[in-house]
């Protein structure tokens, strides 16, 4: 069985390039944590920024809420 994958999309503020990342649930918090907000750079630019994670990746953000509340 495989693992469920999460998408992790942003546009970059300086540019507005699209940065799209898959990550599984152990690489998404050994990445960033259970923070409410993801620390991303951009790959053409290399502008850091910072994403809320509910805009980058909202089924993660929905998932982590639902596990918070014991559901």
């Amino acid at each position: 069985m495989s693992k469920k994958r999460y998408t992790i999309k942003s546009s970059c503020p300086q540019c507005g390039c699209t940065d799209l990342t898959v990550l599984t649930e152990e690489e998404i918090k050994a990445k960033y944590g259970d923070s409410e907000n993801v620390h991303l750079s951009c790959g053409e630019c290399t502008e850091k920024y910072l994403s809320a994670m509910k805009d980058a990746c909202p089924e993660w953000d929905e998932e982590c809420r639902l596990k918070a509340a014991g559901k």
